[in-house]
């Protein structure tokens, strides 16, 4: 009876054996078709940042071995560098104004394009169109024609005799113009805001209607509300966004004048191109990583009290 319950326990395994070898040809199969994009997050993504961690804490110039400072770079950033305080500074102006402002204008563009009119399609990617070439250096050139001494919006004040203004050359104006571009490129932000209200049920507006509520009414109480995850979405996206602005700061004023636009992002880019300090700039963008996931944090968790979930019972999450 031993004997021919083994033999029989053997049969019985032999189907399941097959099983795993066959599923493990599978999973062999699945790793060799996404082995590309294996290779290329090790290589290009993770290697990068553990190295980037690593030369943080390092002396290097790209041109000699990395020597170990320890925590050096990090103490001359914080006790040091006044061009780290002034950067972080204009920088965080810079996201305070823009953010705000292009959530602003792709609202109210994403609105005006929510109607059921001829030819509407046309009207969303014409208005859409600047945002596959706003980042461009083009666009940063042209920018600056446009804002300079003698450029069009001067000219076209001088139409009223009103007295050319030094957009670029002033450091009370500069910053608003790189904010005005970034506002300019509202195109992405607008197309989810639009996204967001063909979700929206219309019967909540009839019914809103039928109650005698009034057009900002029914824009505070229900297009706010139910609006709300999206508007989220955009303002993480836009500050992460702004945080890491750097050509527009680089082509148009160069960080100029008086440094009221040395964004942290051209700070950094000197440091470790113009200076050959990489260790010193791989310092500087870990700190950009932590200033970046604290401030998201936050979001998340102050988004308990203005994000507003369906699924969530009609409270905010």
């Amino acid at each position: 009876m031993t004997a021919k319950a083994s033999i029989q326990e053997r049969a019985a395994a032999v189907p399941r054996l097959r099983a795993r070898k066959a599923a493990g040809t599978h999973h062999v199969a699945g790793y060799l078709f996404i082995s590309p994009w294996l290779i290329g997050f090790f290589l290009l993504t993770l290697w990068p940042i553990v190295r980037s961690f690593y030369l943080s804490f390092t002396e290097y110039s790209l041109l000699e071995d990395p020597s170990w400072v320890g925590i050096g770079n990090y103490k001359e950033i914080f006790l040091q560098d006044g061009l780290f305080r002034q950067s972080l500074q204009v920088t965080f102006a810079f996201v305070a104004l823009s953010v705000p402002v292009k959530l602003f204008f792709s609202l109210l563009v994403a609105m005006l394009l929510n109607k059921s009119i001829r030819g509407i399609s046309a009207y969303r990617t014409a208005i859409y169109f600047p945002s596959l070439i706003g980042g461009s250096i083009a666009v940063s050139v042209l920018w600056r024609n446009i804002f300079d001494l003698k450029g069009y919006v001067n000219h076209i004040l001088g139409w009223f005799h009103i007295p050319a203004v030094a957009w670029l050359s002033n450091p009370d104006t500069s910053l608003y113009t790189l904010v005005l571009l970034n506002a300019w490129q509202f195109g992405s932000t607008m197309v989810i805001f639009l996204a967001g209200l063909r979700q929206i049920p219309q019967d909540l507006y009839e019914s809103a209607a039928v109650d005698g509520a009034r057009p900002l009414g029914k824009f505070w109480h229900i297009t706010l509300p139910m609006l709300s995850p999206v508007m989220f979405f955009n303002l993480v996206l836009g500050i992460i966004g702004s945080f890491q602005m750097f050509t527009s700061a680089f082509i148009i004023t160069n960080g100029g004048p008086a440094n009221s636009t040395y964004m942290y992002a051209l700070f950094l880019f000197e440091k470790a191109f113009k200076n050959y300090q990489m260790g010193y700039a791989s310092a500087l963008a870990w700190i950009l990583l932590v200033i970046i996931a604290v401030l998201t944090a936050l979001n998340f968790l102050a988004s308990k009290y203005w994000v507003y979930y369906e699924s969530e019972g009609g409270n905010a999450k």
